[in-house]
């Protein structure tokens, strides 16, 4: 794995069980953070039989999905990934915030690992760029901050 200053670290996922959490809404660019996340795993020796993906119908289910998982599955990291646009209310800020403290609090309260690809934007325009593989490549960079955690 090349990070953004040209280090290079070398994490061998072989053994790694990791879950994917990806919600239906805004389903074509979460399908395509989806995508770039699972080819760094799979580029970083994660097994396909030991990637999951867990859907959720949008980003507020996404912490109490992961804290399921955690119980049930136990897994060594978790991935969260979504796009949140903005509209013409104040929707927007409340899923956004309650979702970043909903995941990060469950990550606290387990010791699992949650990596945050979860895109707040402020049109689709920009979300399309931030999840693109020529782009921005979020659900590449919410992978790679997983497999990092995996050796702290």
């Amino acid at each position: 794995m090349k990070l953004e200053n040209n280090q290079e670290i070398k994490i061998d996922g072989e053994l790694l069980k990791v879950v994917i959490v990806l919600p239906y809404f805004n389903e074509i660019i979460g399908t395509e953070l989806l995508d770039n996340a699972n080819q760094e795993l799979l580029a970083n020796n994660v097994q396909p039989e030991n990637i999951e993906i867990v859907r959720t119908s949008g980003a507020l289910e996404i912490p109490y999905a992961c804290k399921k998982i955690i119980q049930d599955k136990n897994p060594d990291i978790i991935i969260a990934l979504g796009v949140i646009i903005r509209g013409e209310t104040t929707h927007y800020d409340l899923v956004s915030e309650n979702t970043y403290r909903g995941i990060m609090k469950v990550q606290l309260e387990t010791g699992t690992p949650i990596s945050f690809g979860i895109i707040s934007c402020e049109n689709e325009a920009q979300a399309k760029e931030r999840a693109s593989k020529d782009g921005l490549n979020k659900g590449k960079d919410a992978a790679q901050a997983a497999l990092l955690q995996t050796i702290i």
